[in-house]
C-alpha cells in the first residue's frame, strides 16, 4: 500500500517510512497512554487523515485504544481524543523461585488485577511445579471473571539459565529434572497463547525498570538470594548474550573466596561466600545459631553485631564483582534485589563502599546504587512486562487485529 496521498509529492518523508503501512505501528504512538487526535497522529505521522481514521477505528474495534474524550476545539466540532486502554486484555505472570512460586493477572500496563503465592520447591519438577502454575493461572481468571478470549499471554521467570529462543531450562543447578523441558508446551497444553519464558533476573529488571525507572536507559538488577545474578539492560534493552547466560555474576572469581567450593563445582565464585545461604553457612561456622539468610536477616535487625559484620563483608564481595561491572557497562543505576535485600543498608552499605572506591570517578559521578522499589513483585512485574512487549509490538498488534476483535466496555 502506498503511503502518499495523491496530492502529495511523491517523495516519502521520514516519518511515512517508519509508519509503513499497519495499524500495529501507529499504535506504538500511544503506548504510553498519552491521549492523541487523529489530526496529531496525522501530523506526527505524515499519514493522511483517512488513512489514520482507519487505522484508529480498527484499533478501537478491538479494544487496544478507547476515547477519552474531547480536545480543545479552535474553531468547530471538538476533535476526538484516544489513547491506549491496558484493560483490552490481560496478562498472566509466573515468579518461580527456588522455593516459591506467584502467580499474577494483570492487565496490559502491568497493573496487578489478582495474586497469589505459595510455598513451592521447584525441585519438586516441572510437572509438579507448573501443574501448579497452570492450576493457579486458571483460578485467578475465573475468580476475576476473565474470558479465556481476553488473555494475551503468559510470562514466566525461572530460577536457572534459560534457552530465549524456546524457553527451555539449560543445565539449571538447583532445578533438578528441569534440564531440556519443554515448559512452553506444557503451559500451551492447558492455554492456547503466547507462553514466554526467561531467567528470573532478567524478567526482574524488566519489571524494575518498567514501574520504577522507565527513563533509564542503562541499568543492573542484582539479585542477591539463594544464588547472586544480574539482568543487564543496556541502551534500553535487555541483553541476554549468545546464549541467555550473560550476567551470570555468582560464579564471577572474588579473592576472599579462594579455596571456598561453591555448588557449580569450582572454587572462589561470589555465591559461595556471599550468597543468603553461605552467609548463612559461615555465620553457623562462628557458633551463631543461624540457619538461613532470613535469619541472618532477622539476627541483624535484632542488633545482632556478628549478623551485621557478616552482612556487610557480603556487600563488600558484590561490591568487588560490581565495580567490574561499571567499569565495563557503565551503568546508570544498580538496583538490588532479591530476598537478602531485606538487610537493607546493611548489604547496600558494603556495595557502596567498594564499587564506588574502586571504579574511575567519571562512571560513578552519576552513578545511583539503591534497593529495589518492586521488591517481591519485581519478577512477576517483568513476566507481564515480557508478555506486553511481545503483544503489543507491530507485529503482536497486527497478529491480535487479524485474529477475533474483543470489544471492551
Amino acid at each position: 500500500m502506498s503511503l502518499h496521498d495523491p496530492a502529495r509529492p511523491s517523495e516519502e518523508s521520514p516519518a511515512e517510512r517508519v509508519f509503513a503501512a499497519r495499524a500495529g505501528d501507529l499504535f506504538q504512538l500511544l503506548r504510553d497512554g498519552r491521549p492523541w487526535t487523529r489530526a496529531e497522529l496525522a501530523g506526527t505521522t505524515g499519514l493522511a487523515r483517512s488513512t489514520v481514521a482507519g487505522r484508529v477505528d480498527l484499533l478501537m474495534h478491538s479494544g487496544f485504544v478507547v476515547s477519552v474524550g474531547e480536545a480543545l476545539s479552535s474553531g468547530g466540532r471538538p476533535p476526538s481524543r484516544f489513547a491506549f486502554h491496558p484493560r483490552a486484555r490481560t496478562i498472566l505472570a509466573a515468579d518461580v523461585g527456588a522455593s516459591h512460586v506467584r502467580v499474577a493477572l494483570t492487565d496490559l500496563g502491568g497493573s496487578v488485577l489478582a495474586e497469589e503465592r505459595a510455598q513451592w520447591p521447584v525441585s519438586d519438577g516441572p510437572e509438579a511445579v507448573l501443574g501448579h502454575v497452570v492450576d493457579t493461572c486458571g483460578r485467578l481468571m475465573a475468580e476475576a471473571g476473565c474470558p479465556p478470549e481476553r488473555l494475551a499471554g503468559i510470562g514466566i521467570g525461572l530460577p536457572g539459565p534459560v534457552e530465549h529462543a524456546t524457553g527451555r531450562p539449560v543445565k539449571p543447578p538447583i532445578m533438578p529434572g528441569w534440564d531440556g523441558f519443554d515448559v512452553v508446551g506444557f503451559v500451551q497444553a492447558a492455554f492456547a497463547v503466547p507462553v514466554l519464558v526467561d531467567n528470573d533476573v532478567n524478567i526482574m529488571a524488566l519489571g524494575e525498570r518498567a514501574g520504577f525507572w522507565p527513563d533509564v536507559e542503562d541499568l543492573l538488577f542484582v539479585k542477591v538470594a539463594t544464588g547472586i545474578g544480574s539482568g543487564i539492560i543496556s541502551s534500553g534493552q535487555l541483553q541476554r548474550g549468545a546464549d541467555g547466560t550473560a550476567g551470570d555474576l555468582g560464579h564471577v572469581r572474588v579473592a576472599r573466596g579462594e579455596g571456598v567450593v561453591c555448588r557449580c563445582g569450582n572454587t572462589g565464585c561470589l555465591e559461595a561466600i556471599a550468597s543468603g545461604a553461605a552467609v548463612a553457612r559461615a555465620l553457623a561456622a562462628e557458633g551463631v545459631a543461624v540457619a538461613s539468610g532470613a535469619e541472618v536477616i532477622a539476627l541483624a535487625a535484632g542488633g545482632s553485631l556478628p549478623a551485621v559484620q557478616a552482612l556487610r563483608q557480603a556487600g563488600r564481595d558484590i561490591g568487588e564483582v560490581l565495580a567490574t561491572c561499571v567499569n565495563l557497562l557503565n551503568p546508570s543505576v544498580i538496583v538490588i534485589g532479591g530476598s537478602m535485600a531485606a538487610a537493607g543498608e546493611h548489604i547496600m552499605a558494603g556495595v557502596r563502599e567498594v564499587v564506588y572506591h574502586r571504579s574511575p570517578p567519571l562512571a560513578t559521578t552519576n552513578l545511583r546504587v539503591v534497593l529495589s522499589r518492586a521488591g517481591e513483585r519485581a519478577a512477576v512485574m517483568g513476566a507481564s512486562q515480557l508478555v506486553s512487549q511481545h503483544v503489543l509490538s507491530p507485529a503482536g498488534i497486527e497478529a491480535a487485529l487479524a485474529g477475533s476483535a474483543v470489544g471492551v466496555g
